[in-house]
């Protein structure tokens, strides 16, 4: 990490990002599970205004519906030096190569110290195809993010 990179994380951690007027950050983050890595890019808008907090991967934006489920970003809080995303989704029931799921829900908490670049994140899976899979239980992963671009506000606001 450039020294720029190294002196915007220690502002994020000593003064609040709303005080600092930044609307978006951008990470590179890399997630490792055995002999399977995966990059991708994580963008976070902080709420303002009437518009509230976005989280996009790989530009994808995490608010999504469709008959399948639904999933919302349901807050991004600024919690000195970490940032604390919470996430809700819900799964209709499905049916996947003749096996039956029932409906299920996820809650997820991420905690991103965009210092360490630490993320860490926290589901908490209930049924559908996932606790089937997976289990239902609480599943808690860590991936690596840095910052991709020095945080900076939108204009024209």
């Amino acid at each position: 990490m450039n020294l720029s990179k190294i002196l915007v994380c220690l502002c994020l951690y000593a003064i609040s990002l709303s005080a600092w007027s930044i609307d978006v950050m951008e990470f590179r983050c890399t997630r490792k599970e055995k002999d399977y890595t995966e990059e991708y890019d994580m963008k976070i808008t902080l709420a303002s205004g009437n518009q509230k907090a976005k989280v996009y991967l790989d530009d994808r934006d995490l608010d999504q519906s469709d008959e399948f489920g639904k999933q919302i970003v349901k807050s991004v809080t600024m919690a000195r030096p970490n940032i604390v995303i919470l996430i809700e989704a819900s799964f209709a029931p499905e049916k996947v190569m003749d096996v039956a799921y029932p409906a299920g829900t996820v809650s997820t908490q991420m905690t991103l110290d965009p210092i360490t670049g630490k993320l860490k994140k926290v589901e908490k899976i209930q049924g559908g195809i996932l606790g089937a899979t997976i289990g239902n239980g609480t599943q808690v992963t860590e991936e690596s993010c840095a910052l991709a671009k020095m945080p900076y506000r939108v204009t024209g606001k």
